[in-house]
């Protein structure tokens, strides 16, 4: 009898904290609020880290949100590298490899990243880790062939991001070329971009055959999740490119409001950030933020 009471009060005690554990989750999921990853830059591309919450103004549709969340802090964030495997990288597969995981090592040291290689298809080939060394074996265990399915890639990198564990998620994705192996289409991975939350930034350190077109491919890319594209002309000014994300990355401002309008319809809702200067700040400085503008 005494060890069915003891049952019967662990079966209760177990109810109540199950109860209580649905009850928070169920808060957690229901707040509302938005947020708003920025990096601030002047006229010569300087990081601007002196700026307060009175600096911004958040547009939602036009209509002016009132901030319930300003941090201008280094905080972790769930990376994916999306790295370029087709043939015509070889020559310079060890060097942006070692770009890479400089990227990495500039970052925070809390951040989890995860590598999708790319050729005639794409997969992941390393699951979220901060083990450096696990990041560098994996960029050592391929070697290079076929083709390049860049949009393909981009959807298994963004699909993996619902296993992050950090609230802030970015891509950096590094290419030679211009898309000729996907199932995808330029259209759909800009769609999908721009739903995902994520910010994707490319780095084009295109051959004469990806021209205009492939440049066009990586900005409407950027452009759609907030990120940036950096076209390089040489392996070591792309990883001056990387590392400059890595510092954007540890120096944004985060600004999160709960929207105005209440309705949740599934459409597209545009965003705008207008940056007010601080007082003494001279006429001639150009004050630049970037941002998502806009989410589902």
């Amino acid at each position: 009898m005494k060890t069915k009471g003891l049952v019967v009060i662990y079966v209760l005690i177990s109810s109540l904290l199950g109860a209580q554990e649905e009850s928070v989750y169920k808060l957690d999921v229901n707040v509302d609020l938005t947020e708003v990853h920025v990096s601030v830059t002047d006229e010569k591309d300087r990081p601007v880290g002196n700026l307060k919450e009175e600096n911004f103004r958040v547009f939602e549709d036009q209509t002016q949100q009132k901030l319930s969340l300003f941090r201008h802090e280094d905080i972790p964030v769930s990376l994916g590298l999306v790295i370029d495997n087709s043939r015509s990288m070889e020559p310079r597969k060890q060097r942006l490899d070692a770009a890479a995981v400089s990227f990495v090592r500039k970052s925070n040291p809390e951040d989890e990243t995860f590598i999708v290689h790319f050729d005639d298809t794409a997969r992941l080939d390393q699951d979220f880790t901060n083990s450096i060394s696990l990041l560098e074996e994996t960029l050592a265990g391929v070697t290079p062939y076929g083709q390049t399915a860049i949009y393909d890639a981009l959807f298994v990198a963004l699909d993996h991001m619902k296993y992050a564990r950090n609230p802030k998620k970015a891509v950096l994705l590094m290419t030679d070329g211009v898309d000729n192996s996907s199932k995808h289409t330029l259209d759909e991975a800009v769609e999908t971009t721009r739903r995902s939350r994520v910010a994707v930034y490319t780095v084009g350190l295109l051959s004469n055959s990806g021209g205009q077109k492939a440049e066009d491919s990586l900005v409407r890319i950027a452009e759609a999740s907030g990120g940036r594209a950096f076209f390089p002309l040489t392996v070591e000014e792309a990883r001056a490119n990387m590392e400059r994300v890595a510092r954007d990355l540890r120096e944004q401002y985060t600004l999160g409001y709960i929207p105005s309008n209440p309705s949740r319809n599934g459409g597209w809702r545009s965003v705008r950030v207008d940056i007010i200067p601080p007082p003494g700040t001279p006429r001639t400085t150009k004050l630049h933020a970037n941002y998502r503008h806009g989410y589902y």
